[in-house]
């Protein structure tokens, strides 16, 4: 891949240069001292991926991917100094359209090489199934679920742009007592907590991580926490498999929609958001053949119109809505605490 890099620090933005040039693989297109200076240096020569800081002058990191993504859109990968101090930050750079998040480097020793080369590459891979055009992954088989005390499950699909998009559908609404809300972000599992908290803050809400064997909880928002699959198994209960493991978007929305088709028996609502590729369109389809409700957002709203737009190529979605749209739809078909 040909690679940008954005960073105003000539420390972090040599320790990126030598993480790139340590592969054959990728190569350094350009390394931009300000954010300003990224967004034009994408247009004059776009690469395929960009490196960004979270903290430069002229345009910070959030900014600068606005804009490069409303002129010259490429993948961006927000690489920054303790990434878990600027979580709001970091997620005002997702809804703009980065993609991912991991800490920068250091200069000395291989600290993060590994973590970052791991993101690139998947990153690519990512590319690679967009402009493919792949079809999305296969499920892995589960139990029957027991709908227990769920009177209606919401399954929530996401990527680039996601967070922004999840936190506004759901702003402000108190559903009935046994509504189950579960999210699907594409997000590194180091970065799952934080993102779990943040959306907490924005919420009425609790907000909490999936960890293996949970059961779903009515009246709390549960957030996939690992780069497995989730998957809904016997008695509610959500579990995570690391199959299929060649699959490049993980958590897959897919493969969660999936399970709700095939083994859950109640009312459910499916809502794939914002994001690149296809992850999640298949999943959709399967939940309206199953006769589960299904909802996309448009592509006005979305930050990435690439899954909501898969789901519509499929007619995976009986309604293709913006994002006040989907939080009124939702709100109609599910209801609000009396």
């Amino acid at each position: 891949m040909k690679i940008g890099i954005a960073n105003d620090v000539a420390m972090a933005a040599e320790a990126l240069r030598r993480v790139v040039a340590s592969t054959s693989e990728h190569q350094v297109l350009w390394i931009a001292r300000t954010g300003l200076e990224a967004v034009r240096m994408c247009a004059d020569n776009r690469p395929d991926l960009v490196l960004m800081d979270l903290n430069m002058p002229e345009l910070d990191g959030v900014e600068a991917t606005r804009q490069i993504m409303e002129k010259s859109p490429c993948a961006i990968l927000i690489v920054t100094g303790q990434p878990q101090d600027s979580v709001s930050a970091v997620f005002r750079a997702m809804g703009a359209g980065a993609l991912d998040v991991t800490a920068t480097p250091v200069l000395r020793g291989s600290g993060g090489d590994a973590e970052l080369l791991a993101k690139i590459k998947t990153i690519g891979k990512l590319l690679r199934v967009s402009r493919t055009d792949t079809a999305a992954a296969r499920a892995a088989p589960a139990a029957a679920a027991d709908n227990g005390a769920v009177s209606h499950l919401l399954a929530i699909g996401a990527s680039t742009g996601g967070p922004a998009a999840i936190a506004s559908i759901l702003a402000g609404w108190q559903p009935p007592a046994g509504t189950a809300i579960v999210i699907v972000q594409h997000i590194d599992a180091h970065f799952a907590p934080q993102f779990a908290r943040w959306l907490g803050d924005q919420l009425a809400l609790p907000v909490q991580v999936v960890v293996d064997g949970d059961r779903l909880a009515p009246g709390t928002v549960q957030v996939a926490m690992t780069n497995d699959h989730l998957l809904l198994g016997p008695g509610g209960r959500l579990h995570y498999d690391a199959n299929p493991r060649d699959y490049a978007y993980r958590p897959s929305v897919d493969v969660f929609f999936r399970c709700v088709a095939q083994h859950w028996t109640g009312p459910a609502t499916g809502v794939l958001l914002t994001g690149m590729g296809r992850d999640g369109a298949a999943g959709l389809l399967a939940m309206r053949a199953s006769g589960k409700s299904t909802i996309s957002q448009d592509e006005a709203s979305s930050a990435v119109y690439g899954m909501p737009r898969a789901a519509a190529d499929l007619g995976a979605a009986q309604n293709i809505l913006s994002l006040d749209g989907i939080a009124r739809a939702i709100r109609s078909k599910i209801g609000v605490r009396l």
